[in-house]
């Protein structure tokens, strides 16, 4: 019988195509656009169908943990699902790393992964890895297909499931003959998960709770995390108006930053290990804390019985799993950080009850003293061939670039450069920020700015790198060359591992042990040799010229900024002090604790 003849007689037969059209044409429907990827044998059915089409853009990247990791950029700068493409074997295994780090980050991923034909598992067939078993603790939810006519309810659901409720990835592994077999194609659902249905809207009496507490506060703050920026840009927008409406500090994590403009005066500047004085000081002593999408952290919070001692905690998540995960809290809300800001928005503006506006005026009173400590001082010369500091670079880019008028987003490695760049470069809206945060994942900041570069082609995008982490995925570079993303690499060279070396002074008597970078490459040649334009600066007096000669270049640039190799991240909070136990540079004479012979000491 004929196909034409067979779809005559059956017309579901005539919606019939290979499994892998099948999957394209569940992503098209879901909106999909770009996909990162990196072929092998198992998917090659996939890159065929992907061949036979003009719909969706396929990015190769040339590994596979890069590939997460510039989905995880695509999607944390446009609150969109990104999307990943490896094969069987290692092309899953490479890119466990990124999977685990946008789960810590509550990332929306879908990452499709390759399998060995459905009769060859278990039978250690070549490039086979129990792909399920491997990624589960690494995902929010994984799938095997193993029939034909589940792909496409398969792919929709994953779609749901990585952007609903808390955001994270989802894997779909696909066996090869599920690609290759006929498969029927279902639409996207209409109706809502029939199981997983995670509660937008808070309970009202936990609103009545929380608001009667905050018109009580005379010490207040107000706590964000990440979860305001997944929560879209309408929560930065309410969050900002009950934090203005309120008259009270607000303070961030680092997955926070831009959530609420930091330029803004009520804003006290990131919170945690090194976070501002004034922000942890807060902390320590207010008396009624509003958390709203932060999950409580140990970078944060410090030892957990000195964290906020003596506050009414009032914790605000979509994940029901993250209340009193942590820390205890005296009223917990759940639902989505934007409708519920909105709900005590119009709470705080039905209840009767006048809030304590004197006290917070005293309030406001202490913190301006703890400000005038200037926590993020620093010393910079400006003699001709004065050495540069890190500080003094990170600030200068930020002022650059606001010279430029561009929309200019940012991505860092992990390290001190990391923290600098939280410290110094200030984020006025959400999605502006792309940084590893609950992993800490070196190789993050390359891959991440690719896909933020493919997101927003007219933006600057910048890398604040270290010149150990650039290290870890530098091979991205050629994918840049490829697809001509001028994507700028700002190194903060120290010649260190410098988050290491730092812990290795202060805690561990000076002895540096395994934390220099010997045989670094000349990453002027290097950035060369991949295509791209390379600079240094070596003295301070240079460090504009190369900052503005970086931004006006249309290729993607490494840009070399040798800097103090001594200078520490401060404040600091050391593991296992509480919040009032902070460490702070020098020239504050104000320390919480001794480094002597032996390491760090308390006093």
């Amino acid at each position: 019988m004929s196909q034409t003849l067979a779809a005559t007689r059956n017309p579901a037969a005539a919606d019939m195509q290979s499994g892998a059209e099948v999957l394209l044409r569940a992503l098209k429907d879901q909106g999909v656009e770009v996909i990162f990827g990196y072929p092998g044998g198992s998917v090659l059915p996939i890159y065929d169908a992907i061949f036979k089409q003009d719909t969706i853009r396929h990015i190769l990247v040339r590994h596979e943990q890069a590939a997460v990791h510039a989905a995880e950029g695509y999607a944390r700068s446009t609150g969109r699902t990104g999307v990943v493409l490896v094969t069987s074997g290692p092309g899953a295994t490479n890119a466990v790393t990124g999977l685990l780090d946008a789960l810590m980050d509550s990332i929306p991923l879908v990452c499709l992964t390759g399998q060995v034909p459905t009769h060859l598992i278990g039978n250690d067939a070549f490039q086979e890895a129990d792909t399920t078993g491997i990624t589960r603790p690494a995902t929010k939810h994984n799938y095997l297909v193993k029939k034909s006519e589940d792909l496409a309810r398969v792919v929709h659901e994953a779609f749901y499931v990585a952007r609903s409720g808390r955001p994270g990835p989802v894997v779909i592994d696909l066996p090869k003959d599920i690609l290759i077999a006929k498969a029927p194609y279902q639409g996207v659902p209409e109706a809502p998960h029939r199981s997983y249905r995670p509660v937008t809207h808070p309970d009202p009496a936990q609103i009545v709770r929380a608001v009667a507490a905050m018109k009580q506060a005379k010490r207040p703050v107000v706590y964000f995390g990440g979860g305001v920026i997944n929560a879209g840009v309408a929560a930065s927008d309410a969050l900002t108006r009950l934090v203005r409406k309120t008259g009270f500090p607000c303070t961030g994590t680092l997955m926070g930053l831009g959530a609420y403009p930091s330029n803004d005066p009520q804003f006290l500047g990131m919170l945690g290990m090194h976070g501002t004085y004034e922000a942890n000081l807060v902390m320590h002593g207010c008396d009624v804390m509003l958390n709203v999408g932060a999950r409580f952290d140990d970078r944060v919070t410090g030892r957990i019985n000195a964290f906020s001692p003596d506050s009414t905690k009032i914790h605000v998540d979509i994940d029901p799993s993250s209340i009193n995960k942590n820390v205890r809290v005296d009223i917990p809300i759940i639902g989505d950080a934007g409708v519920v800001l909105e709900a005590l928005l119009a709470a705080w503006d039905a209840d009767p009850t006048p809030s304590e506006s004197q006290a917070v005026a005293g309030w406001w009173r202490q913190i301006a003293e703890w400000r005038g400590v200037d926590c993020l001082k620093f010393t910079q010369t400006r003699d001709r061939g004065g050495i540069i500091k890190p500080q003094y670079a990170i600030q200068r880019l930020y002022e650059l670039t606001r010279e430029t008028g561009r929309e200019t987003l940012i991505s860092t490695e992990v390290g001190q450069h990391q923290m600098w760049a939280a410290q110094y470069f200030k984020f006025d809206k959400p999605n502006q920020w792309m940084t590893s945060g609950g992993l800490g994942t070196m190789g993050y900041g390359l891959p991440a700015a690719m896909g933020v570069q493919i997101a927003h082609p007219d933006a600057l995008v910048i890398d604040i790198a270290g010149e150990a982490s650039i290290l870890m995925n530098i091979q991205e570079m050629a994918t840049l060359a490829q697809y001509r993303l001028p994507v700028k690499v700002f190194i903060l060279n120290n010649q260190y591992m410098g988050m290491v070396r730092q812990w290795q002074e202060l805690l561990h008597g000076g002895r540096y042990s395994e934390s220099y970078s010997e045989a670094l490459p000349d990453f002027v040649r290097l950035a060369e040799a991949f295509h791209g334009v390379g600079m240094r600066a070596e003295s301070v007096d240079q460090l504009d010229d190369v900052i503005r000669e970086m931004i006006a270049c249309p290729k993607a640039v490494i840009a070399d900024i040798c800097v103090d190799q001594k200078e520490n991240v401060y404040p600091m909070i050391p593991s296992g002090a509480a919040h009032n136990e902070m460490i702070l540079g020098a020239g504050h004479g104000r320390h919480a604790a001794e480094i002597t012979d032996e390491g760090l000491v308390l006093v």
